[in-house]
């Protein structure tokens, strides 16, 4: 891909760093979008929830890309965080999917983040992009998300929806928070240990986005997730064989729903969701396997 102007929204959180950090290296302009008054030339000020955004900073980007959002696993669901998580992302999607439709010479794309939530709890069901939305309040909120970019859409900008799952770094995000916990043999299983879990290596999850972004083909939802799911206790045992540490805990699923309320169905949820799409349009993985997923965050 030639030399591009890419702006980027979230780009101080895990994945948008990290993809930050390899557009940067490649070549490429990047325009952060910050909350803040802009203390460099390469930030633009934007206010999600007021849906705010100074359209002015995006003039001649080639691609936007949206991946702000509270931290779904940051804090305890209340009704309050609840309302944070869905402003942060539903309206400042609508604000960005504005500014870019109102733009003279809109981007060529324009990649809305999303997640595997989407689909709610799958059970042992395998799905994929055709699958319909879910239910409870995670699939909800992805639904008003990626609806929430609709007038990018409208104005004829390719618009991908990248339904990420759970990213295995050790830096940040639900896998940040894991690491500590095996490495001191604390790790175990959660709940019965039979839910799916669809992960994605950071770096694999980078490279999709940018995949997605280079190829003008592509449009829709995509789902950002390694070819193969495996149960919690399979992840499980790969924790303690990666890190050589015992993992013979287990966290009672009354213990998770007393510790971390609402959020806990998630956690106990299975999401057995597969990347068929994204396969389909050419992407290789580089980090397939959750062990070499694993090593690839140490």
């Amino acid at each position: 891909m030639e030399r591009s102007r890419i702006a980027v929204a979230g780009a101080s959180g895990l994945i948008g760093s990290a993809l930050v950090r390899s557009l940067t290296a490649d070549g490429h302009e990047v325009v952060r979008l910050v909350r803040r008054a802009p203390r460099d030339a390469d930030e633009v000020r934007w206010d999600p929830e007021r849906g705010d955004v100074d359209a002015a900073g995006l003039a001649g980007c080639d691609a936007v890309v949206n991946l702000a959002g509270a931290g779904v696993g940051d804090r305890r669901w209340t009704p309050d965080y609840k309302r944070v998580m869905r402003d942060s992302r539903v309206l400042g999607t609508a604000a960005l999917a504005e500014a870019v439709a109102a733009l003279p010479r809109p981007p060529r794309v324009f990649v809305n983040g999303s997640a595997i939530g989407f689909y709610g709890d799958t059970g042992d069901r395998v799905v994929d992009e055709e699958a319909p939305p879910g239910d409870g309040f995670l699939a909800g909120l992805c639904v008003e998300w990626e609806e929430a970019a609709a007038p990018a859409e409208e104005a004829g900008v390719r618009t991908v929806f990248a339904r990420t799952g759970l990213v295995v770094a050790g830096g940040g995000g639900a896998w940040g928070k894991l690491f500590p916990l095996f490495r001191a043999g604390l790790g175990g299983r959660l709940g019965d240990g039979r839910q799916y879990w669809s992960y994605i290596a950071l770096h694999d999850e980078v490279a999709a986005l940018r995949h997605l972004i280079d190829h003008d083909g592509l449009f829709g939802p995509f789902n950002l997730t390694a070819p193969q799911p495996l149960t919690n206790g399979e992840i499980t045992a790969a924790m303690g064989r990666v890190l050589r540490r015992p993992t013979v805990f287990a966290v009672p699923a009354p213990v998770l729903r007393a510790a971390l309320g609402e959020m806990a169905g998630d956690v106990l949820g299975s999401q057995r969701v597969v990347p068929r799409r994204l396969l389909e349009s050419g992407f290789r993985f580089a980090f397939p396997g959750i062990d070499e997923a694993i090593r690839a965050a140490l």
